[in-house]
């Protein structure tokens, strides 16, 4: 019985988004903070999810530093 495919001629290869998998994760935000990227995303046609993550992904690769004044 030959199989439908044969996996070596179909010259497999790795995933190239494998490095990039995402981590799910909880994570308390404000009310108005979700409610920004919640407008934000009906704007512009992007999940707010997604937002989120592509911001937070910004200020890492930038290695932005917070800025905190308690006065």
């Amino acid at each position: 019985m030959r199989d439908e495919y044969e996996i070596n001629e179909l010259h497999p290869r790795k995933n190239p988004y494998a490095g990039k998998l995402k981590q799910q994760i909880t994570i308390n935000l404000n009310a108005d903070t979700v409610a920004y990227f919640k407008s934000m995303a009906k704007q512009s046609g992007i999940p707010y999810q997604t937002l989120i993550n592509l911001y937070l992904t910004d200020c890492a690769e930038n290695k932005r530093q917070l800025s905190i004044s308690w006065s």
